[in-house]
């Protein structure tokens, strides 16, 4: 199954109850974590969908598994634009990155990462970044790729400050990608 950080079982709710416990659910979690609410009720999915986009949270998607639906919502602060002024001044299009010769690492959470990603690209989410950059190449070309553009912007000042030289953050990140995804839900 997909990594989640909080889990929220909804199993034999109607309508509206998944939402109900949805809203008090992510009282407790924290911004940027991830949020698997599991549902028998077959309208959860436009509903959880349309209710994460009203209040500002990202619907990352969901799956089905024997008639239980696993929903995946990421909390965002309503309060902050994501596409607020990038500051990492190695910056490069999504479209260029994709064709010049580098790695894409994908700082988003797993769960983002599993339901849409550029094929090739190594994920290492942002949380982990600081004890995985072990596994990065300091000669090698970096293109960071997020959502948006606002965690590749601190994931590309990270690793500049770590050492690395080759590092650009893609802009505007997986919104404005229009090329082949892989996904890799179970």
């Amino acid at each position: 199954m997909i990594k989640s950080d909080v889990q929220l079982d909804a199993k034999g709710l109607a309508c509206p109850m998944p939402i109900v416990r949805t809203k008090k659910a992510m009282n407790d979690v924290a911004e940027g974590q991830v949020l698997e609410i599991q549902a028998t009720d077959k309208g959860s999915v436009a509903d959880l969908a349309a209710w994460s986009k009203t209040v500002g949270h990202q619907y990352i998607g969901s799956n089905e598994v024997n008639g239980v639906f696993y929903h995946y919502i990421r909390k965002c602060n309503p309060e902050i634009n994501d596409a607020a002024e990038k500051s990492f001044e190695q910056t490069i299009s999504n479209e260029d990155a994709v064709k010049e010769d580098g790695m894409i690492l994908d700082v988003r959470e797993a769960a983002e990462y599993a339901f849409g990603h550029i094929p090739g690209a190594k994920s290492i989410p942002m949380g982990e970044l600081a004890t995985r950059m072990d596994e990065l190449d300091k000669d090698q070309t970096i293109y960071v790729i997020c959502r948006t553009g606002t965690r590749s912007d601190m994931a590309a000042k990270q690793l500049a400050e770590a050492g690395f030289t080759k590092v650009y953050n893609v802009l505007p990140g997986m919104t404005g990608y229009e090329g082949e995804l892989k996904k890799e839900v179970e």
